[in-house]
């Protein structure tokens, strides 16, 4: 876990991100140490993105600064990954355009997040859990100190986001390493997260996630949403489903004629029964 007296991995001091006359980030600051997840929370068009790119240096700063601890290693698994459908490109290949690693290296990452036995295969033939899974094994492959994830579980089904969040926290566990995150929802990262920043253009509250949950900023931002708390209820089966991409959401019935046991959220609101 993250000691609070570690120095900073990444720390970014009154950063602020101006263009075409619009200011797109305002005096933001926040750190990321060794052991801990800090997560971005915010609506659509809040900076979350923007303020990745300009963490990584991939968008200029109209102000302040950002600090990155010597001989930092960053994996960064982007939002979005355009890639052309009529170009042929295995996982394999996948894992060695941008730099070159031996094929074991390569297994073991694949291997890490669940699909080595994908390494043959066209990437377009990959579901969404699939197509994420092989993204953050190529952010692992470099053997990171910071992971910077923008949207990690996207195209993935709920129970699919559960499964990756698990794989995040274990990936933070077995390597010790800082993790950026930006998510979508605060609950399905509660329990991982050691930090969370609500965003908005500016920070609009921050804090561990409980308080977070409880910020009337909070509360303004996400409606009734901000209201909803995550109660895991169990149901028994004999048999399993693909943690990477199941058709069964929350709330529907399984039609296989089995008892289930899945940890599935099951959000209520205040003074509602569970």
């Amino acid at each position: 876990m993250a000691d609070s007296l570690s120095p900073s991995l990444i720390h970014a001091e009154n950063i602020s991100v101006q263009a075409d006359g619009k200011t797109l980030l305002d005096n933001i600051s926040l750190s990321v140490r060794q052991g801990e997840i800090v997560t971005i929370i915010g609506p659509n068009g809040g900076g979350k993105t923007t303020l990745i790119k300009a963490l990584l240096d991939l968008q200029k700063i109209s102000q302040g600064s950002v600090t990155r601890t010597q001989n930092l290693k960053i994996g960064y698994v982007p939002q979005k990954l355009a890639i052309d459908r009529t170009l042929p490109l295995t996982v394999k290949r996948l894992m060695t355009l941008t730099e070159k690693n031996d094929h074991q290296t390569i297994l073991d990452a694949l291997n890490e997040t669940g699909v080595a036995h994908k390494l043959n295969d066209s990437i377009h033939t990959l579901s969404g859990g699939e197509m994420q899974r092989v993204l953050l094994a190529r952010a692992l492959v470099r053997k990171p100190n910071l992971l910077v994830l923008d949207e990690p579980v996207q195209g993935v089904d709920y129970v699919g986001e559960l499964a990756l969040y698990r794989l995040i926290e274990n990936i933070r566990d077995r390597h010790q390493c800082g993790i950026l995150l930006v998510s979508h929802d605060l609950h399905m990262v509660m329990r991982a997260s050691n930090h969370v920043i609500c965003l908005n253009t500016h920070i609009c509250c921050a804090g561990k996630p409980a308080q977070v949950e409880q910020s009337e900023d909070y509360k303004m931002l996400f409606g009734q949403k901000g209201l909803q708390t995550m109660v895991p209820y169990s149901h028994h089966h004999s048999h399993s489903h693909d943690p990477l991409d199941s058709d069964i959401l929350d709330g529907e019935d399984c039609s296989c004629g089995h008892d289930h046991d899945h940890d599935h959220p099951h959000q209520t609101h205040e003074g509602e029964s569970k």
